[in-house]
């Protein structure tokens, strides 16, 4: 049994139909969790030392480390089903909408530090940290994430591919008369 499977084991059924018919998002959601923790890692790391006057800097590299991660795991598993490019259209695609998400995240920070003045003279250093966290890892992830699983939908692993991927689909069942 999978990890998956012994979770949803453990789910009440009700709950369970809707976690299955909603797997593909979740799946994206732990895949977002994993690249969130990598993403704030290695901002916070670069932020502290070699780029300690360069915080929107480091949160740029952290994202794209991040997003390198990311493009693994979603095509592996989150979107596994779908898709059906070529490796090199797909990763360009995927890199394409990425970079646009990254741009999408790096606004709130941006704004927080250089439009508000939201750093150190002009605020305590817990003020800092605290916008910084809450533009750039929150307001700006979720904004880059909404954007990014539309967009992989859309683009990257459209479904219409993924039909190839998986076959046909199954027809359904002929109605049972004596069930009306």
């Amino acid at each position: 049994m999978t990890v998956v499977e012994t979770v949803l084991a453990r789910v009440p059924a009700p709950f369970r139909a809707v976690l299955i018919r909603h797997r593909e998002l979740l799946k994206f959601g732990v895949v977002g969790g994993t690249a969130f923790v990598i993403d704030n890692a290695i901002w916070y790391v670069l932020k502290f030392t070699v780029l300690s006057s360069k915080p929107v800097t480091a949160k740029a590299i952290a994202i794209i480390v991040a997003t390198i991660v990311s493009y693994v795991l979603n095509r592996e598993w989150s979107f596994r089903t779908r898709g059906g490019r070529e490796r090199h259209h797909e990763a360009a695609l995927f890199f394409l909408v990425s970079g646009v998400a990254v741009v999408i995240n790096l606004i709130p920070p941006y704004v927080s530090r250089y439009v508000l003045d939201l750093e150190v003279p002009h605020v305590t250093r817990l003020v800092q940290e605290l916008a910084d966290f809450l533009s750039g890892s929150i307001i700006g992830m979720l904004l880059a994430m909404f954007f990014r699983f539309w967009g992989f939908r859309r683009w990257v692993f459209p479904d219409e591919l993924g039909r190839r991927r998986r076959g046909p689909e199954p027809t359904p069942a002929a109605e049972d008369p004596g069930f009306s």
